[in-house]
């Protein structure tokens, strides 16, 4: 049975549906693809959750395809800035609660924009992080943007 995080505890509140899907981590090979395989998911269907600040706006959530790269451009206009950045890992967990390879933008300890790639749009059923490494969360990218606040823009590559 898989743990219960902040972001599940989150959903079961709004009352979403979901599915845990739970994986073996490989720190050897541990990215957003190889979860996908992990979990028998399409790498287009599961997202990454990725911290990215401006000097304007502060920090933000970028959610982007597993096969794709944030396009930081793209996110920069969408957050109103110039230019945004990675934030260092370091910041993430102070800021967020979760530990990289954990991240997700539902129930982070401080609220944040939240930004997730239209393709999110294109599947029934996305996958994300659920809070921790070993852990996804199944879930209607509608719910998904109801749960986070996202706002739906064209930010990956």
């Amino acid at each position: 049975m898989a743990k219960k995080t902040n972001a599940v505890r989150l959903i079961e509140q709004l009352g979403i549906s979901y599915e845990l899907s739970d994986y073996e981590i490989d720190l050897d090979a541990f990215s957003a693809v190889v979860v996908a395989d992990l979990i028998g998911m399409d790498a287009a269907a599961v997202f990454k959750t990725l911290v990215v600040s401006g000097e304007r706006n502060g920090p933000c959530f970028a959610v982007v395809a597993a096969n794709s790269d944030l396009d930081l451009k793209a996110l920069a206009r969408a957050h109103g800035e110039r230019r945004v950045e990675m934030l260092p890992v370091k910041d993430v967990e102070p800021l967020t609660g979760y530990r990289r390879g954990g991240v997700t933008a539902i129930g982070a300890r401080k609220a944040l924009p939240v930004y997730v790639d239209a393709s999110a749009m294109n599947h029934d059923v996305i996958g994300v992080s659920g809070g921790i490494k070993g852990l996804q969360i199944r879930i209607a990218p509608t719910d998904y943007i109801a749960a986070s606040g996202a706002v739906v823009v064209d930010i990956q590559r």
